[in-house]
């Protein structure tokens, strides 16, 4: 049985995490609310700075137990306590690509819900809004209605606003925001974090000869991870930094970092950047001496994208990613149950709801531990092996591929299997 409150998808889709037990097939989704989509981040940001692990907070108002008033169903089993798991998205953005991509995240929340065969499992939905008052009582209308761990919101500043809440009451929060100052004390971030994607491909790429490093980093708040996790990795892989230049990318001047980027005479270019700018990144090296047939170009996960891989002036560069076919499965069984592909992020959505479903079993409202969600054996997704580390962000096995001179791209090191070892 399917129970809205808004709009909601039925599908039925098959297994994906290797160590899932059943998740149901009741979903009750929360109303929504309009708002305007969070504003982008100020160019040119501090550099990250490693933080102190934070000190647990201890709960003023822990939920411990089912309580009256908390949402049941009315085919529920009596006496049973369900697991609530409240999902916080952006739904009724001012931005119709934000909402887009949190209808396809909902979408895919609900198939990893279909799944299973859990009756005792409720999925409760409310806005994120753009942050502040609006993500604060999204948040507080899902406690209320007794869920026991949230998943989302999907931007930092709406964690940043909901954390003192959800902390109050002992609820985690499994985020898709890429802040790695937001993370932990009680957030995890499921999201995809460039400081993975660097480390992963600088290791390849010493491991296949490297040694002279350049970048080509934009001045964001990503190029401020990015640049901390370029120095980091190379220096581990016993390489050297021979240049690294910083771009403004609503400007789209690119031509005299490259020309920099070129003069210093790297073997391995890191090109940080993805869409139409990058596309005209790769020419201007050329240009100025550094082309694809003379230095290894590298990228991280915004080179995963249809229209990059077309990209001949970059054919034959390195860029690490999900392993594409471990997605396939996924992508197919969702253009079959609501007719139109994934977004990108969709797939976290599912492995999120999914992993809720591992911890399950445990003892209502004192299953979702730190200890729990941190196992160091990490957890199987749609995307491959994740795992969330003590300090709130997440590792995922990436594979690194390389882009075909005719298009698409080729798997030059498969994705690791196990936390165990490490692929290079």
């Amino acid at each position: 049985m399917v129970w809205h409150s808004a709009a909601a998808p039925a599908v039925s889709v098959s297994r994906s995490l290797r160590r899932l037990c059943a998740i149901g097939s009741i979903v009750a989704i929360g109303a929504i609310c309009g708002c305007a989509p969070p504003p982008s981040p100020k160019p040119v940001p501090p550099a990250p700075v490693l933080r102190p692990l934070p000190s647990a907070t201890q709960p003023t108002h822990p939920l411990l137990g089912d309580r009256t008033g908390f949402l049941r169903l009315g085919n529920m089993e009596p006496g049973r306590t369900p697991l609530r798991i409240g999902v916080l998205l952006p739904f009724s953005s001012g931005s119709a690509t934000t909402r887009s991509l949190a209808s396809s995240m909902m979408k895919a929340a609900a198939m990893a819900l279909f799944d299973r065969k859990n009756p005792d499992l409720v999925l409760i939905s409310a806005d994120e809004g753009s942050g502040g008052k609006a993500a604060i009582a999204g948040a507080q209308t899902l406690m209320a209605q007794g869920a026991e761990v949230i998943v989302g919101p999907l931007f930092a500043q709406s964690v940043s606003a909901v954390a003192p809440f959800t902390r109050d009451h002992g609820v985690p929060l499994i985020s898709f925001s890429t802040d790695r100052g937001i993370a932990g004390d009680g957030v995890y971030l499921l999201s995809f974090q460039p400081e993975n994607e660097v480390q992963r491909i600088v290791r390849y790429a010493a491991a296949q000869g490297h040694s002279a490093f350049a970048a080509l980093i934009p001045a964001t708040v990503y190029g401020a991870h990015v640049a901390q996790a370029f120095q980091e990795s190379v220096k581990t892989a016993a390489g050297h930094v021979v240049g690294m230049e910083r771009f403004t990318p609503a400007s789209g001047d690119i031509a005299a970092p490259a020309q920099k980027i070129a003069q210093s005479h790297p073997d391995a270019i890191l090109i940080a950047q993805g869409g139409t700018l990058l596309v005209n990144i790769a020419p201007t090296l050329a240009a100025d001496g550094a082309g694809n047939q003379r230095v290894q170009y590298l990228g991280t996960g915004l080179w995963d994208d249809p229209a990059t891989l077309r990209e001949t002036s970059l054919a034959g560069g390195w860029f690490a990613a999900p392993d594409p076919d471990a997605k396939r499965n996924f992508d197919a069984r969702f253009r079959a149950a609501y007719g139109a592909s994934p977004q990108a992020l969709a797939s976290l959505a599912y492995d999120a709801v999914s992993l809720v479903s591992v911890l399950a079993s445990g003892t209502p409202y004192h299953r979702f531990t730190a200890q729990a969600l941190t196992d160091p054996n990490g957890f199987s997704g749609v995307d491959g092996i994740f795992r969330f580390d003590p300090d709130g962000t997440s590792e995922h096995g990436l594979a690194v591929l390389s882009i075909r001179p005719g298009g698409g791209a080729t798997i030059l090191s498969p994705a690791p299997t196990t936390f165990l070892g490490s692929a290079s």
